[in-house]
């Protein structure tokens, strides 16, 4: 831990003290909080970034999607647009946000909308849809909303059990928070973790909910406008890795070799455009490998050579139990509702 968060720690005793009594608040209803009538997914975590969020939301659309009219929305983090935005065909990364557009242009008979008090969207979305089930992607601390059922994802190699309150580590808000998830996913698990250290985590996560394991599967081909090709052809090839994520090394390490040159940006990095020209003089001569979040910021920009790599989910067991949960979950939840209660 570097100097400057140690020098911090006074500050994050009191943000620890602020974040926890909000919560308190909201468990003591104090503060109001809205339930709904349809089923309602919180997906989100305890600490800032980098746990999956985005290929976990897509797999519970795939999951849904064919048997339920279903919503996405989500803040719409770094967007240059403010308020309510739904999706459509003259909508933008930059007006919607790269996570959500790129959710948009992959499941585009599902509503995906944005906006920054969570309430107000699904107001709006609640106006306008005949919705049955409503996703929230990124919102465990919005606690305005009362979701029907909460998704907490924590990172294999930083677990929220080890972590610390902002500003001294990188949890939003104390790790009592876990006792309003409904299941627990450990994300980005190695393929071969072992029984001995599932058990380990469990322990130290020390939640009265379902723990399940899940690992970050990349795609063998790469894709383009002009379409795709073996991600294996471009591995003894010099080329631009660019990415600009919360966690690059996985992905980094999925794609390059040692004659790449490796272009690394913050998180939601909004490129400029002396980096666009930069990067398009690259692409003349070298293919510019980036991922599938970066790709949607670039698309149109970049104007050859522009290639991302996708990326699933894999549970490393027990993904029928996690699955039935929320089918059972939303099932009940339909069926026993008034679906479209103002």
């Amino acid at each position: 831990m570097n100097l400057l968060r140690k020098l911090l720690f006074p500050l994050g005793i009191v943000y620890w003290v602020i974040t926890f009594f909000r919560n308190k608040c909201y468990d003591w209803s104090w503060f109001s909080s809205q339930s709904y009538a349809i089923p309602v997914i919180a997906i989100g975590n305890l600490s800032v970034g980098g746990t999956g969020k985005t290929p976990h939301t897509e797999f519970l659309i795939r999951l849904l999607k064919n048997q339920y009219k279903l919503a996405v929305l989500s803040r719409g983090y770094k967007r240059k647009s403010k308020g309510f935005v739904i999706a459509n065909s003259s909508v933008s990364a930059e007006i919607l946000g790269d996570e959500s557009y790129q959710i948009y242009t992959k499941f585009p008979e599902v509503k995906v909308a944005v906006c920054e008090d969570r309430r107000t969207g699904i107001l709006h979305l609640l106006e306008h849809e005949q919705l049955q089930v409503i996703l929230l992607d990124d919102a465990y601390q919005h606690r305005k909303v009362q979701a029907g059922f909460y998704v907490l994802l924590t990172a294999y190699d930083d677990l929220f059990a080890d972590d610390f309150i902002l500003p001294f580590g990188n949890l939003r808000e104390p790790s009592i928070g876990k006792k309003r998830a409904d299941v627990v996913l450990v994300t980005k698990c190695p393929i071969n973790l072992s029984d001995k250290e599932k058990s380990t985590i469990v322990k130290k996560l020390n939640v009265n909910v379902d723990v399940y394991f899940t690992t970050i599967m990349y795609d063998e081909e790469v894709y383009s406008e002009e379409g795709n090709e073996l991600l294996q052809s471009f591995k003894n090839k010099e080329k631009v890795v660019v990415v600009g994520i919360a966690k690059p090394n996985y992905f980094i390490e999925k794609v390059k070799n040692d004659k790449d040159h490796i272009k690394v940006y913050p998180d939601h990095h909004n490129f400029t455009d002396a980096e666009i020209a930069e990067l398009n003089n690259w692409s003349k001569t070298h293919p510019i490998i980036t991922t599938e979040k970066d790709y949607v910021r670039l698309k149109g920009k970049i104007k050859q050579n522009l290639y991302y790599l996708p990326i699933k989910i894999k549970f490393l067991e027990n993904e029928f139990s996690f699955t039935n949960k929320i089918k059972k979950y939303v099932e009940s939840s339909t069926r026993n509702s008034s679906l479209f209660k103002k």
